[in-house]
């Protein structure tokens, strides 16, 4: 048996990298799945992949009626209520992280921009889902924070913020509603790798493969894997949880990249 079979999902971000990795690996468990973006062409073209078990539909997360109807009409065209939520939306454009920087220079439009969608978008999503998994009787909501929610950096401060509120959220949510069978976790991403973002950045490749532990970075599968973990019954009694899929990035002490360069010059460690 499939681990998610006869399960209903709804994937917001659906169309992204991580969102569409994690379509697929749902389907092949066996579940039904709502691909809910705001790219909607592109969320039909990940849906048409998968015939009748994934559907497409729009979804603004900074609009509060449209993260409701995208709720309401992916439980609707299933017709079978609702399992899974996996929040994967964010602000991450480079025009919006060349903006935010430093708590003194990030224009407050760009704080208020990344509350909105990064925070209260996830929010509204849990908000209108949870009434449908209590009428099914629980379900598992995965949220998406970051790996700056957890520890600080030199920019994008309110990116950061954003995301650090995203798990207060969970961790309420899986307070309020964990006796109506509703579990709520937070997977925090590292270094989610694709070959288009990769380009960008590739001068900081190297930089950051020194705080890694393990050979490669992360790349979408990675997270699909942990999802459905999470989607999956065999989570059953795991709520409330913060698993960072990085590599180990965060779990190292600072000095750990200059001790690897030291022995390998052959100096004691």
């Amino acid at each position: 048996m499939k681990r998610l079979d006869g399960k209903v999902a709804i994937i917001t971000g659906g169309a992204g990298a991580i969102g569409s990795a994690t379509v697929e690996r749902f389907v092949a468990e066996g579940a039904r799945v709502a691909v809910a973006d705001n790219r909607i062409e592109l969320a039909r073209d990940v849906a048409s992949r998968f015939g009748d078990k994934a559907f497409a539909v729009h979804l603004d997360a900074a609009d509060a009626d449209s993260v409701k109807q995208a709720i309401d009409v992916s439980v609707a065209h299933f017709d079978d209520g609702l399992d899974i939520l996996f929040n994967t939306i964010a602000l991450t454009t480079s025009e919006f992280m060349r903006k935010d920087t430093t708590a003194v220079d990030v224009p407050l439009e760009v704080w208020d921009q990344a509350m909105r969608v990064n925070a209260t978008g996830l929010f509204l999503a849990c908000r209108f889902a949870i009434p449908y998994m209590i009428a099914r009787g629980g379900g598992s909501i995965i949220n998406t924070s970051a790996g700056s929610a957890l520890a600080g950096d030199l920019t994008r401060i309110a990116y950061g913020s954003s995301k650090a509120a995203v798990i207060a959220m969970s961790e309420h949510i899986a307070v309020q509603y964990g006796r109506d069978g509703i579990r709520c976790n937070i997977i925090c991403p590292g270094v989610i790798f694709t070959e288009e973002r990769s380009k960008p950045i590739a001068d900081l490749i190297e930089t950051m493969k020194e705080h890694i532990l393990t050979p490669r970075f992360g790349r979408p599968p990675d997270m699909a894997a942990l999802a459905t973990y999470f989607a999956a019954d065999e989570s059953a009694y795991v709520t409330g949880q913060t698993i960072c899929c990085d590599g180990g990035q965060l779990i190292h002490q600072p000095h750990v990249a200059d001790t690897r360069k030291l022995i390998a010059r052959g100096v004691p460690g």
